[in-house]
């Protein structure tokens, strides 16, 4: 299942073209996001490879996101995925709290690739809750080489400031697995 993440309205990121999520569901507790971005990549401030360890505030820097709510629970699990292939994982009970380290049996597995016209990263995580459907938030914090950073998500709550945790942002319902 594509999706199309859009620029938040306070931001501009002359850079990018247009950022889109490939969503696949393999089995009832995984999960694969490919996330592409078309634009001019040497206008991007990229973080350099390092090894896929867990790491905090990755949302600094150009990383990808992911918000996930089983629909029979209120609270939700965050991840970050960054170029460099680090990694975080949060579990809140509610909007923004919470905020505590997630299982490391949540680690995604990241692959990074780059060009001069675009980029992409996928991220598969295993061990996800076994809900019959699941309510995430895509997103994207995108850095510039002037530092300027830019929120892309699939959707935007009203309001300045970007809030990728709000639940107006959990727009993408993922249903059950499909068979074997």
């Amino acid at each position: 299942m594509r999706q199309t993440l859009i620029l938040h309205p306070d931001s501009r990121c002359p850079a990018v073209k247009w950022i889109v999520v490939e969503v696949e569901r393999p089995s009832a507790t995984a999960l694969k996001l490919h996330y592409k971005l078309a634009g001019t990549i040497d206008d991007l401030l990229l973080p350099a490879w390092a090894e896929p360890v867990r790491t905090n505030e990755l949302w600094r820097h150009t990383c990808f996101e992911l918000f996930l709510r089983p629909n029979t629970a209120s609270g939700y699990l965050e991840f970050n995925f960054s170029p460099s292939t680090q990694w975080a994982a949060y579990r809140f009970t509610g909007h923004k709290d919470g905020g505590s380290d997630a299982p490391d049996t949540l680690q995604p597995r990241i692959r990074f690739v780059a060009s001069g016209e675009g980029l992409a990263l996928m991220a598969v995580i295993d061990n996800l809750p076994p809900d019959e459907s699941w309510r995430l938030g895509l997103s994207a914090v995108i850095e510039e080489r002037n530092r300027r950073l830019s929120y892309w998500a699939l959707a935007h709550p009203p309001g300045r400031a970007p809030d990728f945790h709000d639940q107006d942002c959990f727009v993408l319902e993922v249903g059950a697995a499909d068979s074997p």
